[in-house]
C-alpha cells in the first residue's frame, strides 16, 4: 500500500463473494468445486476496504463483492449489507495472462512431480510456485492500489479465484 492511500477501517472485509453466471458461466463439477473453495477461503480470513467509503453510524465496514468478466476485464462490483452500490473497478486482465499461464504450467509440474521425483526436486517446483502465486498477488495489489485496500493474504486469495475463474479443466 503506498503512503497516500488510507488505512481500511478495522475489520473491513468481504462477507460475499459471488461470480456473475451471466459472464463467468457455470463449469464442470471439479471447476465449481476449486471456486467454491476459494471463495469459502477469501471470505473466511480477509482484509477489503473500498478507498474512500465512509461508514456511518453503527454500519460495520463488510462488503458483498460481485466478480463478472467484461471483454476481457474483470470487474469489481462492490456493495455494502444492504445492496446498496459502493464502488465498481474494472481489470484488465492483460497483466494476468502471463502469470495465470505460468502458473499453471508450474503447477502441473508439480503434480506429475508428486508422483516421481525427489523430495528436493519437488520442494524446488513449490517454491517457484509459490513466487509465481506471490507475483500474481503483488499484481494484484498494484492494479486495485488507490481503489481497494486488501492485504497480501487476501490478494493471494483473490488471485486464487482469478486463477479458478481461467481454468478450463
Amino acid at each position: 500500500m503506498s503512503a497516500d492511500t488510507p488505512n481500511a477501517p478495522e475489520n473491513a472485509c468481504l462477507v460475499d463473494v459471488v461470480l456473475d453466471e451471466t459472464t463467468i458461466g457455470r463449469a464442470n463439477a471439479d471447476i465449481e468445486h476449486e471456486r467454491a473453495v476459494a471463495i469459502f477461503d477469501l471470505i473466511e480470513q480477509n482484509s477489503f476496504w473500498p478507498v474512500g467509503h465512509v461508514i456511518e453510524g453503527d454500519a460495520k465496514p463488510h462488503y458483498k463483492l460481485t466478480l463478472s468478466v467484461v471483454e476481457q476485464r474483470l470487474v469489481f462490483a462492490i456493495r455494502d449489507l444492504d445492496d446498496n452500490d459502493i464502488s465498481t473497478h474494472i481489470l484488465s486482465l492483460t497483466p494476468f495472462r502471463r502469470i495465470v499461464k505460468d502458473y499453471y504450467q508450474i503447477c502441473e509440474s508439480y503434480y506429475e512431480a508428486i508422483r516421481s521425483a525427489t523430495p528436493s526436486q519437488i520442494e524446488s517446483i513449490d517454491m517457484a510456485r509459490r513466487g509465481l502465486h506471490n507475483e500474481g498477488s503483488e499484481t494484484l495489489q498494484d492494479r486495485l492500489a488507490g481503489k481497494i485496500v486488501i492485504d497480501f493474504d487476501t490478494a493471494r486469495r483473490l488471485f486464487t479465484l482469478i486463477c479458478v475463474l481461467h481454468w478450463r479443466g
